[in-house]
């Protein structure tokens, strides 16, 4: 298989980055939503490690997918024959995932400095402070439902693309 894409299959980076973020988007929401509802501090603080460290990985990989986008590689060629508004739905929704990741991960780097939840972290600081004291956590909190909201809409339209059209779209993200 190719690295880079065809006009009918994405190439093997494209599909390794897709589902390693993905695989850690689903945990960091997880994890991070889980964490905002721990009591225990060390066992949020644990989470929290993951969460950013997780965070950093999401916006690496996006910022290179973007990279391999726009400087290597070209997106395969859109379904044929879907009406314009799935089409326009499907270019939004990926656009947005780009956005909202960027936004998440700069709400989260802007929490962090603000807080100083680095140190604490990562560092010999005690104490987490209370995320929602900095004006980052609305964007945070924000994007993140709006993010597992773009998930359920991707997951449903692939979905919907392999089991009611079957039309073979999602098997261009596969091996």
């Amino acid at each position: 298989m190719a690295s880079k894409s065809s006009a009918d299959h994405y190439g093997t980076v494209a599909m390794a980055i897709h589902w390693a973020t993905a695989i850690a988007i689903v945990a960091l929401l997880v994890v991070g939503f889980v964490a905002a509802d721990t009591a225990d501090e060390a066992t949020k603080i644990q989470l929290l490690r993951v969460h950013t460290v997780a965070g950093v990985s999401v916006l690496a990989l996006t910022l290179f997918r973007i990279g391999w986008w726009l400087f290597v590689d070209r997106l395969p060629r859109a379904v044929q024959g879907l009406p314009r508004w799935q089409g326009m739905s499907a270019w939004l929704v990926h656009r947005l995932f780009y956005v909202v990741i960027i936004v998440l991960a700069a709400s989260g780097i802007g929490m962090m400095l603000l807080s100083g939840a680095g140190n604490v972290l990562f560092g010999d600081a005690t104490g987490l402070p209370d995320f929602t004291e900095y004006a980052p956590r609305v964007a945070h909190g924000l994007g993140a439902r709006l993010l597992v909201l773009l998930v359920v809409l991707h997951v449903g339209a692939a979905l919907y693309h392999q089991f009611a059209r079957r039309d073979d779209t999602m098997t261009r993200m596969l091996p």
